[in-house]
């Protein structure tokens, strides 16, 4: 039986989080239900989409990722669930499971459903993660879709000479994670010496760990994700270094 996380934008202070879970339960309650998280922004399709690409695969193959951002989408926003990467994940057709797909091989069907819902992630989503959970193939569940919603996810300019990302996730620490991977630093820089530009700022030297800084001081690594981040310890650097979302990140080589 596989397990079930659950990603949204309900937060705590309703009992929305609960009611899904109940629906799921209800379906078989031998079920296991892990929260990835439910304060992402609201209808943040970008906020959630990285959430659950940064989880996903830390679970094992074959679970199945439930998806509740802005889940009523908008007027002819159907359901949807996919299959890639040997994971399931079943949301509503807006546009955020197409962030973490992107160009990959993935089966995808149209849920059926033909009544309207003000509450889809109980009366849609939560029977199909509960049926795929316990072994309904992915067929079963709707008629095959061609295409689905796709939106286009803030890439990176690499050349020789620069690296050009954004913030893309400030997280609970005020800590930047950037769209900049490791892998692309590593192809380009060569040996060669370089700056990394953040707002007014500059440094020419990662880190490891945020502890080889003194207080106060800022930090830069590739974290556990392989993504370019930027943090103070004991402080917060969205503030502090007055980035938000979408702000620029350059690291730039030296000449050849």
């Amino acid at each position: 039986m596989a397990i079930i996380t659950f990603t949204s934008d309900f937060g705590h202070k309703d009992a929305y989080v609960a009611i899904v879970k109940a629906k799921i339960l209800t379906y078989d309650p031998t079920l296991t239900i892990i929260d990835i998280s439910h304060e992402v922004e609201p209808s943040n399709l970008a906020d959630g989409a990285f959430l659950l690409a940064s989880a996903y695969n830390q679970f094992p193959k074959g679970t199945v990722h439930l998806a509740a951002i802005d889940s009523v989408g908008t007027k002819d926003d159907a359901y949807i669930a996919l299959a890639f990467n040997e994971h399931y994940f079943v949301g509503t057709n807006n546009g955020l499971l197409s962030l973490l797909t992107q160009e990959e091989d993935v089966n995808a069907v149209e849920l059926h459903f033909d009544k309207k819902s003000t509450f889809p992630a109980k009366d849609v989503l939560a029977e199909s993660v509960a049926k795929l959970a316990t072994g309904t193939p992915l067929e079963a569940l709707g008629k095959k879709l061609e295409n689905y919603k796709r939106l286009i996810g803030r890439s990176v300019r690499a050349t020789l000479k620069e690296v050009a990302g954004t913030v893309i996730k400030i997280d609970y620490y005020g800590n930047l994670i950037t769209n900049i991977r490791k892998a692309v630093f590593d192809d380009i820089i060569k040996g060669r010496k370089y700056v990394i530009k953040f707002g007014r700022q500059e440094a020419n030297a990662l880190h490891n760990q945020s502890n080889e800084v003194e207080p106060g001081d800022w930090f830069l690594y590739f974290n556990h994700q392989g993504l370019l981040e930027i943090g103070i310890r004991n402080g917060n650097a969205s503030q502090l270094l007055g980035l938000k979302f979408d702000s620029p990140v350059w690291i730039k080589f030296e000449e050849q």
